[in-house]
């Protein structure tokens, strides 16, 4: 059996300073570019069109000539083409890319020609190319564009017929556009080079321009690699108010909440193994002194039982925390807040011997998890009942007021010192000083209590009860 060994290869990676970069550049050079062979094919369009305006308007005027021209001689028509072709041609000014020659002699033989009396500068001539002038002479077309060695050449042309047995003329206007487009060509590439020195000074001020841009994103990637679960402290200073800054505003917050979070669970995890090191001591110092004795060993079974239930609902505790984090930790749904309440009451009255009262119920609907409610709401009598003696009264009752629901446990107990009423529910706090008969809680109560509250969108208040004790009111907006 063959094993094939894939082989993966790790590209460089691109930073977004260069990508950007590069698709600035792309996007400059393909506009650029366009610009430049837009001009050049709109320059290139204005040079044939100012061309065959011209040849059209040589051949009109000469044509409007031959029927209307006098022979300065003569004081009459002209009767022989060759005259008449002299004297036409000596009486125009032609432009510097422009031939005017007047050919005589039959089709198709190279012709005799009449031209005026100067030259074209960086061009050969057509009055001295023979073979073209006969190509032209003879061509039956009035108009058309020869492709020689020198250049391309437009030619027009007037034919001429006879008259008195003189020979056929004809009357040709040539330009040669060369020039003209060479001026297209070098503004065309005139505009490259500008083009070329923009994309090159884009270089340059894109690269500052995006480095200073993206600097706190670069600041976001140092600091996410420079944190640790030890050091959370860093935070990316903040500037301006665009984009980026949001970015980093952002990334600081999360920075907080993870702070916050890591510090939590630091303390949670410290907590949790204080709490649970205790009974594991409890159990094993037991276990370790047991003799013998059944009475001694019955004891010992049942001190070791015990503390191992209230280990386990130490954990179970600890997994309903950890749970309220999840978005299905309440499942809300439409309940009369009146049955829940008499449905509670009559739930607790079983917790202990108490002076249950049924203070007062909310006749409305609310959207809540009945089930995590009945929960906080048995949790906080359960308190109430470990910190009162039987006997004295505690109240169960639900009210609507300005917009919300409260549904609180009041009893007449000892009541809450001040200084403990902002730690009482942190999870494992009991607070500086108990305020009835020792229990086994673990201080977890109020924090699983809190944590349903805060899953409704609600929250959980400690009020002085009138006369003496403790009120917790479980506070819910009634859109919720």
């Amino acid at each position: 059996m063959t094993t094939t060994s894939v082989m993966t290869v790790s590209l460089p990676r691109v930073s977004a300073r260069v990508r950007i970069l590069l698709w600035l550049l792309v996007v400059m050079a393909v506009a650029l570019g366009a610009v430049a062979v837009t001009v050049r094919s709109i320059l290139q369009r204005d040079v044939d069109h100012r061309t065959s305006q011209l040849l059209t308007q040589e051949t009109g005027e000469f044509a409007n000539f031959v029927p209307q021209g006098v022979d300065p001689d003569t004081g009459g028509r002209f009767d022989d083409p060759d005259r008449l072709l002299r004297v036409y041609l000596q009486r125009q000014y032609a432009d510097p890319d422009e031939e005017l020659l007047g050919l005589t002699g039959p089709p198709g033989a190279e012709p005799a020609v009449i031209r005026q009396r100067r030259d074209l500068p960086g061009h050969t001539a057509l009055w001295q190319d023979g073979a073209a002038l006969t190509r032209i002479h003879a061509s039956e077309r009035s108009f058309g564009t020869l492709q020689r060695p020198q250049g391309e050449l437009r030619w027009a042309k007037v034919a001429i017929g006879p008259a008195g047995g003189g020979r056929p003329g004809a009357f040709v206007v040539a330009f040669h556009p060369e020039r003209e487009r060479a001026v297209a060509d070098k503004t065309f590439w005139t505009l490259l080079s500008l083009s070329g020195v923009a994309l090159l000074m884009t270089t340059g001020i894109g690269w500052a321009v995006a480095g200073r841009i993206l600097a706190p994103v670069r600041l976001v990637r140092t600091t996410a690699a420079e944190l640790t679960e030890q050091d959370l402290t860093r935070r990316i200073p903040v500037a301006g108010r665009d984009d980026i800054a949001a970015l980093a505003e952002t990334f600081n917050g999360m920075l907080d909440r993870l702070e916050r979070a890591f510090a939590a669970q630091r303390v949670f995890v410290d907590d949790a193994g204080h709490e649970l090191r205790t009974p594991i001591t409890i159990v094993r110092g037991h276990l370790e002194l047991m003799g013998d004795d059944p009475a001694d060993r019955e004891e010992t079974v049942r001190l070791v039982t015990d503390e191992l239930d209230r280990m386990s609902r130490i954990v179970e505790d600890l997994l309903l925390l950890a749970g309220a984090e999840r978005p299905d930790f309440v499942r809300p749904e439409p309940v009369q807040v009146a049955e829940l309440t008499a449905d509670v009451f009559v739930k607790v009255r079983t917790l202990g011997d108490r002076d249950w009262v049924l203070d007062g119920v909310a006749d409305l609907e609310v959207r809540l998890d009945p089930q995590r409610m009945t929960q906080a709401m048995v949790q906080l009598a359960q308190n109430a009942v470990q910190h009162t003696v039987p006997g004295q009264r505690i109240r169960i009752g639900s009210r609507a007021e300005d917009g919300r629901v409260e549904l609180y446990v009041a009893d007449h107990g000892p009541g809450i010192p001040a200084e403990d009423a902002e730690v009482i529910f942190e999870r494992f706090r009991r607070g500086t000083s108990r305020r009835g008969a020792r229990t086994s809680g673990a201080g977890l109560g109020l924090a699983i209590v809190k944590a349903i509250a805060e899953g409704h969108h609600g929250r959980v208040e400690l009020r002085r009860t009138e006369g003496g004790g403790a009120t917790f009111v479980l506070i819910l907006e009634t859109d919720s």
